[in-house]
Formats: C-alpha cells, sequence, structure tokens
C-alpha cells in the first residue's frame, strides 16, 4: 500500500489480475486499471503480460532502491508498507 501517490497501469496485451480487500479484478488488453493513494493492492500477471505502470517520481525512486536492498526499510522510506 501507497499512502501518499497513485497509481495506474495500462494492459497492452494479456490479463492482469488485481487484488483488492473485497475483490478481485482482472483486466484484460485496453484495460486502464487507477489505485489511488491508501488502497492496499497487489497484481499479477495471468500467463504473460505487457502493460505500462503510470507512477509518481517517489514510486520510481522506490522501485530503484528496491534492487539490493532491505524492502520493509524501504517502503518506510517511501511512505508505503507490505501488508500482509
Amino acid at each position: 500500500m501507497h499512502h501518499d501517490d497513485d497509481e495506474a497501469w495500462y494492459v497492452v496485451d494479456g490479463t492482469l489480475r488485481f487484488r483488492f480487500a473485497e475483490r478481485e479484478v482482472n483486466a484484460s488488453a485496453g484495460t486502464t486499471v487507477f489505485v489511488p493513494a491508501g488502497v492496499p493492492h497487489t497484481y499479477e500477471t495471468i500467463g504473460s503480460a505487457r502493460y505500462l505502470i503510470i507512477l509518481t517520481p517517489r514510486r520510481q525512486d522506490l522501485i530503484a532502491a528496491l534492487h539490493g536492498a532491505p524492502i520493509r526499510a524501504i517502503m518506510r522510506r517511501f511512505q508505503s508498507e507490505m501488508l500482509e
């Protein structure tokens, strides 16, 4: 969950499955999924998929920092958390 930043995905090809607290959404090619800040979520590809992620500069910095460092400490640094 990202406390202060929105995210969006545009599915170019294939399908992404999004999971939220109370529901699951399958997004096929041509679909855009917007997740506002503060909404717990996760996603996965169904088979293979190509997609674009639209994110803030802070989310981009988070992804860069995750390569090779303790994940939970980095998530806190970027006002985010991993939920069970």
